[in-house]
């Protein structure tokens, strides 16, 4: 059996969300047995599963005292994967948890104070030797600090390249215990978990070196994201701006125009004298002056 850890010292960034979409998604993918793993004191993933009609993906609620013994028994039931939503920013039970790993995802939105916290986390996942991929969570589409945040969370480890985008049919579709895919299978939101998914199987395949794991089809997410970013391209051109009727009143003048215009309305020009004395000034003919 192998184990997913989602973990973010930041509450709120949506790992509980994802968990439960990426669970059902590995169900449905066919990789096997999968079940869904409750630590969070919280018990919002609880709540969510008992509102679940479908019998997968199995389901266990275990404190950080017992996770080892449910691990154990979930691994002679036949379970092959098991993913594990976690509580935040308590670092201690995080630890606790992410030495079961064998894959650890960090949800993080693109927001400063979620990139400044996402050190804790790196850092324990770098002293149980665990693989690590960030995964962009609740994202605007085209909002520029959604690329600055990949490029900052690239300096600390792997970033998956599927964004999950900020829609509300996430939150929407677990009202009733199903997730997105199952409700709407062709939305863009279905789409990014179905990608995401298989980008994780791909590199637990790795990590573990298990080639059973590996995805019958893996998209080319390079090319993907190139594609995305033409369509997005396309659709922030705005129309065209509308045509301006021709003027078609009084023909205006030009600025030379206007000057010689001026110049005509003046009256009789007034000849003045070297010394600023005009011809209608007393004494102007004498040249004596008072």
């Amino acid at each position: 059996m192998y184990t997913i850890v989602a973990a973010s010292q930041k509450g709120g960034s949506g790992k509980t969300t994802l968990t439960g979409h990426l669970a059902v998604e590995a169900s449905r993918a066919g990789a096997g047995a999968v079940a869904l793993i409750d630590t969070d004191p919280q018990g919002s993933l609880s709540h969510w599963w008992n509102a679940r009609t479908a019998p997968e993906p199995h389901f266990v609620k275990a404190g950080l005292l017992d996770l080892g013994a449910a691990l154990a028994r979930l691994d002679t039931m036949g379970i092959r994967i098991a993913i594990i939503d976690t509580p935040p920013a308590i670092t201690a039970s995080i630890s606790q948890v992410v030495a079961h790993a064998d894959l650890v995802i960090v949800p993080t939105r693109p927001s400063p104070h979620d990139l400044r916290a996402v050190g804790a986390t790196v850092d324990i996942a770098e002293r149980h030797a665990k693989p690590l991929i960030f995964v962009i969570n609740a994202a605007t589409a085209r909002a520029r600090i959604t690329g600055e945040s990949a490029v900052a969370l690239s300096q600390h480890g792997m970033v998956a390249p599927v964004t999950i985008h900020h829609r509300v049919d996430y939150a929407a579709s677990m009202i009733d215990g199903r997730t997105v895919g199952e409700i709407a299978p062709n939305s863009a939101s279905a789409r990014e978990i179905r990608d995401l998914w298989l980008y994780l199987q791909d590199k637990l395949s790795r990590a573990v070196h298990d080639p059973r794991l590996l995805p019958d089809f893996k998209p080319d997410f390079a090319v993907q994201s190139l594609l995305e970013s033409a369509e997005e391209v396309e659709e922030a051109v705005t129309e065209p701006p509308p045509l301006v009727a021709a003027y078609e009143g009084q023909e205006r003048r030009t600025l030379a125009d206007r000057r010689v215009a001026a110049f005509d309305q003046r009256g009789p020009e007034r000849r003045m004298h070297v010394f600023g004395r005009r011809r209608g000034d007393p004494g102007f003919e004498t040249g004596i002056f008072k």
